[in-house]
Order: C-alpha cells, then structure tokens, then sequence
C-alpha cells in the first residue's frame, strides 16, 4: 500500500512517523508513504497557494491551479487524469464518514493520495474534478487535513500483518470482525483494588468459560 500526503505542513508528520506500529509497517515494505509540499508545486509567484473566495467571506481557499499543479506534476499526467487512475480522496468534514467499511474500501486500493486542506478550505472545483471522494474523520473542523491523515494511516497501519507488536490486539478491538463489529469491554490490570474499586472477581477466576461469557455480555 502507498499513501501520498499532499499538504502545507509536511513537517507535521515528523514526530507521527517515529511511532513503532508505522516504521514496522514501513520497514516491512507492506506500507509506503509519501509527502509532497502543494508550494514544491505551485505555479504562481513566491510559492503562493491560496486566496480569497469569491463572493467575499472570512479566510483563504487553496486555488485549484496550485492543486492541479502538484497532481500533474507528481503523477506526470493531467490533473484531471489522475483520479481515474489513483483514488484521490480530499479530507473535509463535509465528507463520507471514517469507518470500517471506508477503511476496507481504501485498504482495496493499494495505492491513493490524501489532500490536506488548510485555512478556510479547498476551492470547490478541487473536489468536482480533482478529488474521487471527500472523507471525514468527523463532524467537527480542524485547523487542517493533516491530523485527518494521520488517523487514516494510523487506522490502515494497524491493520497490516507486523505492524503491531502483538498480531492479537488488532482482532479483538472495539469495531473489529472479532466482535463482531462492536465495541470492546472493559479491561483491567494490577492492582487488584484500588481507592475501593476493584477489579470484577471473575477476571481473576482462572474459568476461563466464565471470563469469555463475562466479556461478551459487556461489549459494547
């Protein structure tokens, strides 16, 4: 699977990269990511990529020629070519909402982009005509699409063979085919007690059938 991040804020991702479930999914060549820079790509003067929308309102829109530039560029192929040859998905709370059916479809792709949006957002025309789909990972607005990223290749990562230390954690979470799409129950450790809340007296039973029907009546 290869991921490509177009954005404002490459640097962003510094920290995002070091984390080990994403440089285990990266080493073991199952997961590529890349990040281009929209101003590498723009073709206005000074690296310019926004400006201000029709019609008036508060806030900068990216331009859709910067956008196109950087797709063209990048793919070496018109701009408005490449969604049919690439899933280009634009990353805007108007969009369809992150879950796992969404996730199955992306991780049935191999290959797709991410486009980061910033300031006020995107000019509109980069959505009808550059962008397959919007996708969103809520009903809330961020300062950009960079975090919205990050989350999509957190949620694709863990899901690669490798990635996670343990391969049992990822089939037994919350939204899982292992429960059956639903959410996980509770879980404790050490201590025992503590401040007068203890940990249920089944979990530490040893009954195994017990500890199973226990868990399965708490999902949630």
């Amino acid at each position: 699977m290869r991921i490509d991040i177009f954005t404002l804020f490459p640097q962003w991702f510094n920290w995002f990269f070091q984390q080990r479930h994403l440089t285990n999914a990266i080493q073991s060549g199952r997961l590529t990511v890349r990040l281009f820079d929209y101003r590498d790509y723009s073709p206005l003067k000074h690296g310019q990529v926004d400006d201000n929308p029709y019609g008036g309102g508060a806030g900068m829109l990216l331009r859709v020629d910067v956008v196109c530039a950087a797709l063209s560029e990048v793919y070496g192929r018109n701009c408005e070519e490449v969604r049919e040859k690439l899933p280009v998905f634009l990353l805007s709370p108007r969009g369809r909402r992150l879950g796992g059916e969404l996730l199955d479809e992306m991780a049935g792709c191999g290959d797709f982009a991410l486009l980061c949006g910033r300031y006020e957002g995107f000019d509109q025309r980069i959505s009808d005509h550059l962008a397959r789909e919007e996708i969103s990972i809520g009903d809330y607005v961020l300062s950009g699409g960079e975090l919205a990223a990050m989350v999509v290749v957190d949620a694709l990562a863990r899901r690669i063979p490798g990635a996670l230390g343990d391969e049992g954690s990822a089939l037994l979470e919350s939204f899982s085919a292992g429960l059956d799409g639903r959410r996980e129950y509770p879980q404790y450790t050490k201590p025992a007690e503590f401040h007068g809340w203890p940990v249920p007296d089944v979990l530490s039973s040893g009954n195994h059938a017990e500890i199973e029907k226990w868990r399965q009546e708490h999902l949630g």
